[in-house]
């Protein structure tokens, strides 16, 4: 029986990043993998979705903005199964660098099912039944989270699909009614509509990106209509049927019934963590109602020497959250001393077109708490770089306290404002100002001085509106 310093459970950016961190602390590690290194991030997530997207933004600027830029052809052939292709290529090399990095950092990697047979010893199973017991001083738990989809909804993986399905299929569908107007659903609906499929975007909160400002689901909304989404807001699914050439989804909202037929289906509704089969009731370790398992700032279990982090905590389910946890975890560990994570405070990106991206309250829940608001806003409209870029829509929204200039959040949407974020997010963690995000000196021409811009009008101070 093999014996380490720290087994990691799951692959993902959670798991093998905790891995790396433990080994860096000079502790004996294992980590188990029962498909993917890498994860559901670099295979069929996070990464290879935005390879689609690239190719999306290519597709709808050559089908839709060619004559602003001075560009003409006939017969446009799109191959959207080249597009697919490109995203595996992607993924494939992130995963092979994953698995450098386990050599490098001199991780076992064992590939198969785990399971806690104690609070110190894992089993693995390999896909030819073999089986390996490993025992550890400390068990991390990165086993992540899993599409959900309700039992009634027969997912078929031709015409209902979950995500995993969706990114990997190489046929363009004519159309497709997305479920669910999170992350997913709207990356996806970009990415089909940008090709020219018929998207009908349905959502039973009042907003798509219900978690958002408002102000910023509801430019979102705009947008999308203007490129012909049709979006049903307060709708809820009834049935989805699958029929011989298509879908039908039956739909009601106060009372009023509406069935609407596609080629396909895309389920985009949530996640539930991938926490049962591990053993970890019967070592005692706590979970939610919902199944996911109970951390402390630590990331430690209720059970000794039981860590878990990522998804299968439920509480930003985010790989850079999972990464973080991993890195806080491992350290935690080795006896070092580490940070309690500020959930409401992590950035948050969504990659549709525009893109939305956000950390903090939003307006509605900083007056909920009893702040002094103080709004800065600026659109891109107004930014010499946006419209160089053809991207002029969207805008940045500041909240701020208006006794001391407090960031209480930031929200954005527009060209590339996940790459935005940082400056805001480390002024708020360092605790500065809007004042002097304002006074910082940001280059000429670049998408950076809507921040600028937008913390001067916090003042009532901007320059270009």
């Amino acid at each position: 029986m093999e014996k380490y310093d720290v087994v990691v459970i799951g692959a993902g950016p959670g798991g093998y990043v905790c891995a790396i961190r433990a080994s860096q602390n000079g502790l004996k590690t294992a980590i188990i993998e029962k498909q993917w290194l890498g994860g559901v991030c670099l295979n069929v997530g996070c990464i290879p979705s935005k390879a689609l997207l690239k190719n999306a933004d290519l597709a709808h600027t050559l089908r839709k903005n060619t004559k602003e830029f001075g560009i003409s052809f006939d017969n446009l052939e799109l191959d959207y199964s080249a597009a697919v292709k490109r995203s595996r290529t992607v993924s494939d090399r992130l995963t092979r660098g994953v698995s450098f990095l386990m050599k490098k950092n001199n991780i076992d990697v064992y590939m198969g099912t785990a399971k806690i047979s104690s609070k110190n010893q894992v089993s693995v199973k390999d896909e030819n039944g073999e089986e390996k017991l490993l025992e550890s001083k400390n068990i991390v738990i990165a086993t992540g989270a899993s599409s959900f989809t309700p039992p009634a909804w027969k997912l078929d993986g031709k015409r209902i699909l979950s995500y995993q399905e969706a990114i990997l299929q190489e046929h363009l569908p004519e159309s497709v009614v997305v479920i669910g107007a999170g992350a997913i659903g709207v990356e996806f609906s970009t990415i089909w509509n940008s090709y020219g499929t018929k998207v009908y975007l349905v959502e039973m909160l009042p907003n798509i990106l219900p978690l958002e400002d408002v102000e910023i689901s509801q430019e979102l909304a705009k947008t999308y209509t203007k490129n012909g989404i049709e979006i049903f807001t307060e709708y809820k699914v009834e049935a989805i049927e699958s029929k011989a050439k298509g879908v039908s989804v039956k739909l009601s909202c106060n009372g009023e019934e509406k069935s609407l037929e596609a080629e396909q289906a895309l389920v985009a509704i949530g996640f539930r963590p991938n926490s049962s089969g591990l053993g970890l009731e019967e070592v005692g370790t706590e979970l939610d109602a919902k199944g996911f398992i109970k951390i402390d700032d630590r990331q430690s279990t209720n059970v000794s020497g039981i860590w878990a982090i990522g998804d299968v905590t439920g509480k930003l389910l985010l790989a850079h959250v999972a990464s973080t946890q991993g890195i806080l975890c491992a350290d935690a560990i080795a006896g070092k001393e580490t940070r309690a994570i500020n959930y409401k405070m992590v950035p948050k990106a969504t990659y549709c077109q525009p893109q939305v991206a956000s950390f903090g309250m939003t307006e509605a829940e900083a007056q909920d708490a009893g702040y002094e608001v103080k709004i800065g806003r600026f659109p891109f409209q107004a930014n010499g770089k946006a419209l160089g870029l053809a991207e002029g829509r969207g805008f940045v929204k500041l909240i701020t306290d208006a006794k001391y200039g407090e960031i209480l959040g930031a929200h954005l949407i527009g060209p590339e404002v996940s790459e935005l974020l940082p400056e805001l997010t480390l002024a708020q963690r360092m605790e500065l100002t809007i004042e002097e995000i304002a006074q910082n000196i940001h280059a000429h021409p670049t998408l950076s001085e809507v921040l600028m811009e937008a913390a001067e009008a916090a003042n009532g101070n901007a320059i270009h509106t």
